[in-house]
């Protein structure tokens, strides 16, 4: 046996064998049934790997919101004509710190086309099977980023307030590459979920949400329903209102998968690295990897300093995986949970 100052509280009690004479006797017997026992419950608290719990999946409703039409007078000037309905949508949450949490969103598996005919960067078009994930309801927040940032450190430092364009409900932004998968890796370990960041077709797939329109909204897009540059307009769209910042998040309407702020607002890190078009992509969701693993990385869903044609769901774009910006932020994902 140890000495008595190297066992365990629980184990205390029984050093006097330390010293003691063997006997074959019943008492020695039952004595060392004894110290086997606690020795096995003891290493069982030190070796056992508790399951995460599955936290109880939750629905929530929403209007899903699709442009009918524009209307427009003699000068030119118009408006454009909606029309609603209700969604509804699963969805879990992640408790962070206080009262900060992260919500995702259930995206369905399912197939879907990716890429379009305006732009070779977006071509082929091509069919994509994506299994069922979780993604977040909105961009990061710097709440968010905050709480997480504060964890234990995984293989980066993170600055815990790295936004130019400040607000706790706004989207975190100037963050790179490698900061967000950080947070991936960090919010993964004190959770013990795989957090992740979306490959480039499983955010197209979740943008789009069954549509095939440029944008989920329609055939264009309105300063209404989105934070872009609105001044320059996008197919019978109208110009409206530029707000020349981020805003908070949830300010406009989901689309059908209960996805807010897909297009503008900020750009979206994705996992995949660049490649000038999509020959040879992969077709089942993965992440599309290169060998240089500097490469650029992509990024998807335009900000509030762009064009309505860099905020279409097929547009795409990259950075340096080290790139800040302030129109640059990212919104996790996570496999299904295991059943």
């Amino acid at each position: 046996m140890p000495w008595e100052s190297h066992l365990p509280e629980s184990l205390k009690p029984l050093v006097y064998r330390n010293a003691a004479r063997v006997r074959q006797d019943p008492d020695f017997d039952r004595d060392m049934d004894r110290v086997v026992g606690v020795i096995r419950r003891h290493l069982d608290t030190l070796t056992k790997v508790e399951e995460p719990l599955q936290e109880a999946a939750l629905t929530f409703e929403f209007d899903v919101v699709t442009i009918s039409g524009v209307e427009k007078d003699s000068a030119g000037k118009g408006e454009i004509k909606t029309r609603s309905r209700r969604g509804k949508a699963e969805y879990r949450r992640e408790k962070l710190s206080g009262s900060v949490s992260l919500d995702l969103v259930r995206i369905p598996q399912g197939e879907g086309m990716m890429g379009s005919e305006e732009d070779d960067r977006e071509q082929p078009v091509h069919a994509v099977k994506i299994a069922e994930f979780w993604m977040g309801k909105y961009p990061v927040t710097q709440a968010q980023w905050k709480a997480v940032a504060a964890l234990p450190k995984v293989q980066r430092d993170l600055d815990s307030d790295p936004s130019l364009l400040k607000g706790d409900d706004r989207p975190v932004e100037f963050v790179s590459w490698y900061n967000a998968v950080e947070f991936c890796q960090r919010l993964s370990q004190q959770t013990r979920q795989a957090y992740r960041l979306p490959s480039e077709a499983e955010w197209e797939y979740a943008c789009r949400a069954g549509t095939k329109t440029p944008f989920h909204f329609g055939e264009t897009l309105d300063s209404s329903l989105a934070n872009y540059h609105a001044e320059i307009t996008y197919g019978e769209g109208v110009k409206g209102e530029c707000r020349e910042q981020t805003t908070n998040v949830g300010l406009f309407s989901a689309n059908a998968f209960g996805l807010y702020d897909m297009h503008g607002g900020v750009w979206e890190w994705c996992a995949d690295c660049w490649h000038d078009s999509y020959r040879d992509a992969p077709t089942d969701g993965s992440v599309w990897l290169a060998n240089n693993s500097t490469d650029g990385r992509i990024v998807r869903g335009g900000s509030w300093f762009n064009n309505p044609r860099n905020c279409r769901s097929a547009f795409r774009d990259d950075g340096t995986p080290d790139d800040c910006s302030y129109a640059v932020g990212f919104r996790v994902s996570r496999s299904a949970p295991r059943t």
